[in-house]
């Protein structure tokens, strides 16, 4: 099932540090290096259920506008979602734009006990797995997971579960490439050798291992996060130690919030995503892309995890109070940029003048007055600024303020290119920002309705995400 490890992979795995540009290698060695890219985005089909075939195609529509090339689609046991799925291929395929699809098969919802369910699954992959909008990679029909690591379809084990009763079943041996995501620990991957083609690792999207304990050092725990790589790496290695070597997914978010109490999902927390968490993994990413053929954004719409990049549209897994209001397709706007240098090795000319601004509605350290779920875990990790991406085509000037009155500015330097800045912001603050060039004024963001509050009745520590260009 497994494709053939690339010399190109062993030769930047365990001679090129992982934070540096992309290396100078034999292009001889490194026949992916430009081709058979993919950047994915994680659809969540459970908040679809207002959805209708038009729903779908301006979804396609938007996310092959923003340089993504396919949706994964999360897939979960309710009865009406392969309807939803059924309708997502058919978008895809009526778009004409060659805008793919794959199943991502939640087995955190999805039965997985005996052989019945083993067959169920089955049914359910091979009735999309041939439709003319499936993700094709290397011959076969791209089936991914959520979970799974303990499904065991009545077999003795996870690993002879999903070996006999999926991956290796008559229905599906040789039709799929499958990559999970099973939460395992790296030296656990190399159990399935006779399951998996490649392997998604869904965690290396943030520094899930950092705690408030970490707050005084947060920035420097994020960059060494963001820039080492190891929770991409420990992966890699297993997976190309394998024999034949496998393939791997590696994930980029924007953030992480969630906020429901003991009576509901008993989530909430937050991930540390300040200090440009999300630019900078893009970067390490590109830097990096010869090993690796796939990049998955978290996500288009999963708003009880605040990670969305898509409109706020269908249906919310009671996650209203914290997601309403707060728009977040800046960062899909942004991912165009970054995804095109992923897919071809180059970063694309930025040819219009764009500044993008996101923070927090309130402070870190406020109470909520009024909120029946406790302060989120983790809270003290995020830092009262507001974060800045300008993409200038010239050098200019960034002038900043959160001052409510804009007596008090500052102003920075911006290259032609990406700058990546922060201001701070404090209660009445407000998020104001302008690119300038020969003393005029470009681009000027000021998103209205926007003011950082010092005693909020209920915690969200979810962001707005606003943003300009000519």
């Amino acid at each position: 099932m497994a494709r053939a490890i690339s010399f190109c992979v062993a030769y930047l795995l365990f001679s090129t540090p992982l934070i540096l540009a992309l290396p100078s290698v034999p292009r001889q060695l490194c026949h992916r290096a430009s081709d058979n890219k993919h950047v994915i985005a994680h659809h969540m089909v459970g908040n679809t259920y207002p959805y209708t075939l038009s729903n779908w195609q301006s979804d396609v529509s938007l996310a092959h506008s923003k340089c993504l090339d396919a949706f994964a689609l999360n897939m979960g046991s309710d009865s009406w979602q392969p309807d939803r799925v059924a309708d997502a291929y058919n978008a895809a395929q009526q778009s004409n734009t060659g805008f793919k699809l794959f199943l991502s098969l939640d087995m955190s919802s999805l039965p997985c006990s005996t052989a019945d369910h083993a067959k169920a699954l089955r049914n359910l992959t091979t009735t999309f797995i041939s439709r003319p909008s499936q993700l094709i990679y290397n011959g076969h029909a791209v089936v991914s997971t959520f979970a799974g690591e303990a499904c065991t379809f009545g077999q003795a084990n996870s690993q002879s579960g999903w070996d006999t009763q999926f991956a290796n079943h008559p229905d599906l041996k040789g039709k799929i490439y499958f990559m999970p995501s099973f939460f395992v620990a790296p030296n656990q991957i190399s159990q399935y050798s006779n399951v998996l083609d490649g392997y998604f690792n869904w965690n290396a999207g943030w520094p899930t291992s950092l705690t408030s304990s970490d707050a005084g050092n947060a920035e420097n725990d994020l960059n060494t996060f963001v820039y080492s790589m190891q929770a991409d790496k420990s992966f890699l290695d297993v997976l190309n130690s394998m024999s034949p070597g496998r393939g791997y997914m590696a994930p980029v978010s924007p953030w992480f919030f969630t906020h429901y109490g003991p009576n509901s999902f008993n989530k909430n927390w937050i991930y540390l995503a300040d200090w440009h968490l999300y630019n900078k993994r893009w970067q390490t990413l590109i830097a990096n892309r010869t090993q690796f053929d796939f990049v998955q954004l978290l996500t288009w719409n999963d708003y009880g995890e605040s990670h969305y990049v898509g409109p706020i549209e269908g249906a919310q897994p009671n996650s209203q109070a914290w997601v309403n209001g707060f728009d977040h397709t800046g960062w899909l706007s942004m991912a165009c940029y970054y995804a095109t240098a992923f897919k071809t090795g180059t970063y694309p000319p930025i040819t219009s003048d764009q500044i993008y601004m996101w923070s927090r509605p309130h402070a870190a350290k406020a109470t909520a007055s009024n909120d029946p779920v406790a302060r989120p875990t983790n809270a003290d990790l995020t830092q009262d600024r507001v974060w800045v991406v300008v993409m200038a085509t010239q050098a200019s000037k960034a002038v900043l303020s959160t001052d409510s009155t804009l007596a008090q500015k500052q102003t920075f330097d911006a290259p032609a290119g990406v700058t990546l800045l922060s201001v701070p912001i404090t209660p009445g603050g407000i998020m104001y920002g302008e690119i300038q060039r020969g003393g005029n004024t470009v681009v000027k963001l000021q998103p209205q309705g926007f003011v950082f509050n010092g005693s909020p009745v209920t915690y969200n520590f979810n962001a707005l995400v606003a943003s300009a260009s000519t």
